[in-house]
């Protein structure tokens, strides 16, 4: 007994030595490539001079894939003849089965500002449901390129309320479906009672009587791009 208690005493300077961890400070500084590849369709209007506001559209996860036709579905294209002056409408694809990586969608935005004539004080951002998560997270990354802000039945996260202020100087509405069982009126609720402390201009819109589909009411109302368009970056 006394022999194998001795073992034991042995053993303990060996055991603390490996619990005392060493604490390393250093830096990484080395240079990541990314490819960047999304398909999109852009309606650029004809025959107008000088630069053109820009919708950029984010779609639903139902639309993901590789039917760029698809991103026309439920969006401001079927509504076109709504809009009373030219604008371009930008929408990208999301891959299946992904969400939406906002590096590349910023970065394509500001491809389309080099390769067209695009008003940047006039650029909007509006999304639903899948969309509607990405239009918060990229004007929550990227709030100083948007005059306007318009999430559609949109999922939020717990990054997006821990970053409320920087939508603080956003030009926003909210829309969502009171009776949605799929992305629940809470989420909307909960971001708009963190976000209207910070920007008490901001609107939650609820339809009570839509489910999920809230896109239609929102979308088909002419009167959300008389607004939309009537916004500047910085007018707030």
């Amino acid at each position: 007994m006394k022999l194998k208690l001795r073992h034991v005493l042995l053993l303990l300077p060996v055991l603390s030595l490996q619990l005392n961890g060493q604490e390393i400070k250093a830096e990484l500084n080395k240079e990541i490539k990314r490819t960047e590849k999304v398909s999109y369709i852009l309606d650029y209007p004809q025959k107008v001079k000088g630069n053109v506001p820009l919708i950029v559209f984010l779609h639903g996860s139902g639309e993901r894939g590789t039917d760029l036709e698809m991103v026309k579905v439920h969006s401001p294209f079927t509504y076109k003849n709504l809009i009373k002056e030219p604008v371009a409408i930008l929408a990208p694809q999301c891959p299946a089965d992904s969400w939406w990586d906002t590096v590349t969608i910023y970065n394509l935005i500001k491809e389309i500002q080099k390769k067209y004539k695009i008003d940047a004080s006039r650029i909007y951002l509006t999304g639903l449901s899948l969309g509607g998560w990405g239009t918060l997270k990229l004007a929550m990354e990227h709030p100083e390129i948007f005059a306007a802000v318009v999430p559609v039945c949109a999922p939020t996260d717990q990054i997006m309320t821990a970053n409320i202020n920087r939508y603080k100087d956003l030009n926003m509405k909210i829309f969502h479906g009171g009776m949605d069982d799929i992305v629940l009126p809470e989420n909307a609720f909960k971001f708009y009672q963190k976000l209207h402390p910070v920007n008490p201009t901001a609107e939650l819109i609820i339809f009570p009587n839509d489910n999920h589909n809230s896109w239609d009411s929102a979308y088909s109302d002419p009167k959300l791009y008389e607004w939309m368009l009537s916004k500047k970056k910085g007018d707030k």
